[in-house]
C-alpha cells in the first residue's frame, strides 16, 4: 500500500504510524510543506495522512499553502481516496467537507480520555477492537461541526466532536493516538505559551513520562490503521 503523509511543522511527525508503515512494509512518502514542497499526483497513494499544527485552518497570509492543501485534500475525497486528518488535519478536512471550524470552549492539552460514539460504534468496521473509552494525547484550541453526511465517531468531556467518519474512507481525528515522549516534548516546547492555567491544560510533569498511556494509544493507532488497511485494500 503507497502512503503519503502531509506533514505542516517539522515538530509534528508520523510517530508511531511510521513503525506501523515499516512493520506493514508499506511505502511512504512526505511533503513537507513548511519547506515550501509540492503535491504529488492523486493517484500516488492509496491513503492520505494529514498531520496537525499550530496554525489556524484560514492563517491564508502567514502560510500560503493553506489554499492550495484545501483544494489538493477536497481533489483526492473527490476521487475516493482514503484520508485520515488528525488534529489540523481534521479541521481542514472539516472544512473541506463545508463543516464549521470554530474555537472550542475549552483548549484541550494533555492525556484526556475520549470516548466512542456508541450508537455508532458496533455498525462501523473501522472501530472493530477499539474500547468504549481510551486515553489520548490532545493539543488543540479549536473544534469542528459535523460534516453533512459523516457520523460522529468519538467525544471527550471538553470536546463533543472529537472525531467523524465520512463515506466510509475519509477520517477526521481531533485527538492524536501517534505521540511519542519525544514528540509531546517538541509538542511542549514549541507551544509553550498555550501553556496556562485551565480545566482541560495539564502540566508539563503530568504530559510526559506516561509510559503506560503512550503504550495503550499506540496499540490503538495501529489497530485502526489496520481496520481502515482491510477497507482500503477490500
Amino acid at each position: 500500500m503507497k502512503i503519503h503523509c502531509i506533514q505542516h511543522v517539522k515538530f509534528e511527525t508520523l510517530g508511531t504510524i511510521t513503525e506501523w508503515v515499516e512493520k506493514k512494509n508499506h511505502f511512504l512518502s512526505s511533503t513537507h510543506l513548511y519547506e515550501n514542497e509540492s503535491f504529488p499526483e492523486v493517484d500516488t497513494f492509496d491513503l492520505l495522512v494529514v498531520m496537525g499544527g499550530p496554525m489556524n485552518i484560514y492563517e491564508y497570509e502567514k502560510y500560503p499553502w493553506l489554499k492550495e492543501e484545501k483544494a489538493f485534500l477536497e481533489k483526492a475525497i473527490a476521487e475516493g481516496k482514503a484520508v485520515l486528518g488528525i488534529c489540523l488535519g481534521a479541521q481542514l478536512l472539516a472544512d473541506v467537507l463545508k463543516a464549521e471550524v470554530f474555537q472550542n470552549n475549552y483548549k484541550e492539552i494533555g492525556w484526556f480520555p475520549v470516548s466512542a460514539v456508541k450508537d455508532e460504534k458496533s455498525e462501523i468496521p473501522l472501530l472493530k477492537g477499539i474500547p468504549d473509552e481510551f486515553p489520548a494525547f490532545h493539543c488543540h484550541g479549536d473544534t469542528f461541526s459535523l460534516p453533512e453526511g459523516a457520523k460522529r465517531l468519538f467525544e471527550s468531556e471538553a470536546c463533543k466532536n472529537q472525531g467523524f467518519l465520512y463515506k466510509n474512507r475519509v477520517i477526521g481525528l481531533q485527538f492524536h493516538l501517534e505521540m511519542s515522549n519525544q514528540a509531546i516534548r517538541n509538542v511542549i516546547e514549541n507551544c509553550r505559551g498555550e501553556l496556562v492555567k485551565g480545566k482541560y491544560i495539564q502540566k508539563e510533569n503530568e504530559m510526559l513520562g506516561r509510559a503506560d498511556l503512550l503504550k495503550e494509544s499506540g496499540q490503538l493507532m495501529c489497530r485502526l490503521l489496520d481496520n481502515l488497511e482491510k477497507i482500503i485494500m477490500a
